[in-house]
């Protein structure tokens, strides 16, 4: 079997290598339209309201983005399936860049009208679209390529490429912040790092292009006697819909909270508390750094102690913390604010480490791109999608944070119910050993 050897540690860091630069750039990229959007997009290109209500508006557009991710994941997954995850990689990465790149020309409602906004909307729209493909091959050809005993851990490293991409996006936005005055940001500071998004993805794909084809996918391929699925989502949807709800319930309080802890900060610092914007970017750029190393950490303790035990214990105090942080935000001591935000992003690492291992082991190699991106996108659009707009107006409606506390609590309970419901999947062959009849019965030839 393709997994059961462990490939050379040189070629594994590789792979993981090439996995974590790209998803940090694709996250890059979608982040730092979050973060634009409740700082600069609300006035530049939905202005004439009230700052809660235009930002309600840019954070609309923002959610527009999640739309497209589970259309994103369908289409990547199913070719994924047919061809390969290399390149699906690519081209995810070519169209969020270019999308990205793209915002950072844009002229702004005061010269173009209602076509600025609209605009704006299609290019995140195509940003979904790509990162919807991304996330499933990044972390399959990085499952595929490793060993049962260690996936958990090199797995989560396309997963740091998550706070990995904020906390660039947040570094550059805090440097523009800090050396302009906000007159010449609004102006055309905020287009930098929408611009240089075009020299990160050129590095990526350098790097991207170097990689190899999953070899479990190549053995797969092989023992299908060169058939491929007719209808890969369709086979999931057949004979897998259970592990899908799996995967959208363990998504749920997993991404509710991480875009209340790094998106909706920034409008409850700034709009809530009336702070400085820097407080609430410096208080992410923070625990971003510290997520980015411990995610490793929690995933390679779901190869000790199990992907369902660490999930469950990142659920379990997620619901406690979602009360602690807004009474320790409210504080306004920024000593307070950075450890607040920083535990919150180490509690969600718990999820959000193991989450890769996890998924992948759901699913059989032939449709587990389209799988394991289904569950996972498919929970984004009602979860992290609307969540900074269910906060922001929720805190517009009630004026405090408790009601987005028991927002956050309520997922925390609907992911503890579906990860106890789970099998556990620690050391799972990735390999179609024993595969169902009817699963084989659901591909055709390969037309020449």
């Amino acid at each position: 079997m393709a997994e059961t050897v462990s490939p050379p540690r040189r070629k594994i860091v590789k792979i993981v290598g090439a996995s974590l630069v790209g998803t940090t750039i694709e996250w890059y990229d979608f982040f730092l339209f979050a973060s634009a959007a409740t700082l600069v997009f609300n006035k530049l290109f939905f202005p004439g309201s009230d700052p809660l209500t235009g930002t309600l508006f840019a954070l609309g557009s923002y959610a527009i983005g999640f739309v497209a991710r589970p259309l994103g994941g369908l289409v990547f997954g199913h070719y994924g399936d047919k061809i390969g995850r290399k390149k699906l990689l690519v081209l995810s990465l070519l169209l969020m860049g270019g999308a990205t790149f793209a915002m950072g020309l844009l002229p702004t409602y005061a010269a173009i009208g209602v076509a600025a906004p609209i605009l704006l909307t299609v290019l995140r729209l195509v940003q979904g679209f790509a990162l919807g493909g991304e996330w499933g091959g990044a972390v399959l050809i990085v499952s595929e390529h490793g060993d049962p005993a260690r996936r958990g851990f090199w797995a989560s490293w396309p997963q740091a490429g998550a706070p990995g991409g904020n906390l660039l996006a947040t570094a550059v936005l805090a440097i523009l912040a800090s050396v302009q005055s906000d007159a010449a940001f609004e102006s055309w500071g905020w287009r930098i790092p929408f611009l240089l998004s075009g020299l990160l993805v050129a590095i990526g794909l350098w790097i991207r292009l170097s990689v190899e084809e999953s070899p479990v996918f190549v053995e797969a391929a092989k023992k299908a006697g060169g058939k491929v699925e007719k209808a890969p989502i369709v086979t999931v949807l057949k004979h897998s819909w259970r592990e899908v709800l799996i995967a959208m319930g363990a998504r749920f309080a997993e991404n509710v909270s991480y875009y209340i802890l790094t998106a909706f900060i920034l409008v409850y610092i700034t709009v809530g508390l009336e702070m400085p914007k820097g407080v609430g970017l410096n208080a992410v750029l923070i625990g971003s750094a510290v997520h980015f190393v411990t995610i490793p950490v929690w995933g390679a303790l779901s190869d000790r102690f199990g992907r369902r035990a660490v999930y469950l214990f990142g659920a379990g105090a997620m619901l406690i913390w979602s009360f602690v942080f807004f009474a320790m935000l409210d504080t306004k001591s920024f000593g307070l604010m950075v450890l607040a935000t920083t535990i919150g992003l180490v509690l969600h690492g718990a999820m959000y480490g193991p989450q890769a291992a996890f998924f992948s082991e759901l699913f059989g190699t032939r449709v587990r791109y389209s799988g394991a991106s289904i569950g996972y996108q498919l929970a984004s659009i009602l979860a992290g999608g609307l969540a900074p707009l269910i906060a922001t107006a929720m805190l517009r409606d009630f004026g405090g944070s408790l009601p987005v506390s028991i927002y956050v609590a309520a997922t925390c309970v609907l992911t503890i119910v579906a990860v106890y419901l789970a099998k556990e999947t620690k050391g799972t062959s990735l390999a179609d050993d024993g595969e169902p009849a009817e699963v084989r019965d659901d591909r055709t030839p390969v037309t020449p």
